[in-house]
């Protein structure tokens, strides 16, 4: 099956009938200049009262974090929804998928809303159902399905979820990917997983925690004939890796690492394990996002650190922590473009509408998908051990 990508529109106005997530906003958003959008936020989010619940993800712009309710990695926030019956409305200032999680997790009456409907995930954007269903069809092909146990990381769509529940599989966290693939590892004799889509965690998880060889681990690549793999090779990997990654973490780089810690000799290098394995290879401590938050948090002063992790939170733990000396790990820029898309103009937009009682933006999963995704996400939430974060 073929599958085109299609750019998402800037800001999310616009309207493009082939796109999934570029959409007109019913009515005009506020200008970005507006002097009164914070204001305006402010009286919304009081007149709304405990109707709202309002969820900020640690990537989010400070301009707009500073009204959410809640902050925290995207499964975190997302069960934090579904311990707030009373809440009618779910503001989620993130992204699709994260939306799609909480809207799975939440009351049927409780509305999901974000702000900008093309705030999406590129990496979860690398792992397409039609594309995954593809893989599996090749798998069967190759005879070696019925060993397979698929793996989705939480950045992934609702659709790829359900698919992991419909197969017998999981969803994991960057916290718990250890724990979640030595339970794939343990549910078949001869088993294999399928890890999507971001290659980087995998990888990583598979060699540097489960003891694995990098030869024990194949590439599939989606925009390939039969991903690029023989046969003969599938039936060797131990772990199948979806060609995916994060557009922010794949970014850092080995040869910075380098210059910091000739130009700081005490420095310690902080990353996330959606890194690359030579950047995770050289980094003093690799970890989720909460991880690299409590890191921080818990460090001594006068330390010095350099992260690797999207910018605004680099940025605001820097301005939190003035006793640390911290530095981003990139020589340029590294916003996560698709979740700085939730600016305060989309914002105040959102939560006006719902004041005046339209409901924009909703993300709703439909049942069969979410009896499935659920069922994934409730393997997860069965297993012992770490505690299930981003």
């Amino acid at each position: 099956m073929t599958t085109v990508d299609l750019p998402l529109l800037p800001l999310g106005l616009g309207r493009d009938p082939f796109s999934e997530r570029g959409v007109e906003c019913p009515g005009d958003l506020p200008p970005t200049s507006d002097p009164n959008l914070v204001e305006r936020a402010r009286a919304a989010k009081e007149a709304l009262g405990d109707r709202v619940f309002v969820l900020g993800h640690h990537y989010q712009r400070d301009e707009v974090i500073q009204f959410a309710d809640v902050t925290g990695d995207s499964f975190k926030l997302a069960r934090e929804a579904a311990a707030r019956p009373e809440a009618e409305y779910i503001v989620f200032c993130g992204v699709h998928f994260m939306a799609e999680s909480a809207d799975i997790l939440t009351a049927p009456e409780q509305k999901v809303i974000l702000p900008d409907l093309a705030a999406g995930c590129s990496m979860a954007d690398m792992a397409k159902l039609a594309q995954v269903e593809d893989a599996w069809d090749a798998l069967a092909d190759a005879a070696v399905a019925e060993s397979v146990v698929p793996v989705t990381y939480m950045n992934s769509s609702a659709d790829i979820k359900a698919f992991c529940g419909r197969h017998g599989g999981v969803v994991c966290t960057s916290s718990n990917a250890e724990t979640v693939m030595n339970w794939a590892f343990a549910e078949k004799p001869d088993a294999k997983v399928l890890f999507f889509p971001d290659q980087h965690l995998g990888r990583n998880t598979a060699v540097l925690k489960l003891g694995l060889r990098l030869e024990d681990c194949v590439v599939w690549d989606p925009h390939q004939p039969h991903g690029g793999i023989t046969a003969d090779e599938l039936r060797a990997a131990k772990v199948i890796l979806w060609k995916g990654h994060c557009s922010v973490h794949g970014r850092f780089s080995a040869d910075v690492i380098t210059d910091l810690r000739a130009k700081f000799p005490d420095i310690k290098i902080l990353v996330h394990p959606e890194c690359t394995h030579d950047v995770v290879l050289q980094a003093d401590l690799i970890g989720s996002t909460e991880f690299i938050i409590a890191t921080i948090e818990n460090a001594e002063p006068g330390s010095t650190w350099a992260i690797g992790t999207e910018l605004n939170l680099v940025q605001r733990l820097a301005r939190n922590h003035p006793d640390k000396h911290i530095v981003f790990l990139d020589r340029n820029v590294c916003y996560c473009a698709t979740m700085n898309r939730i600016d305060l103009p989309h914002f105040v937009w959102a939560m006006e509408s719902l004041v005046k009682g339209q409901v924009v933006n909703q993300i709703q999963v439909d049942p069969e998908t979410e009896k499935y995704a659920k069922l994934a996400l409730q393997r997860m939430l069965d297993l012992p051990g770490k505690t299930h974060r981003d």
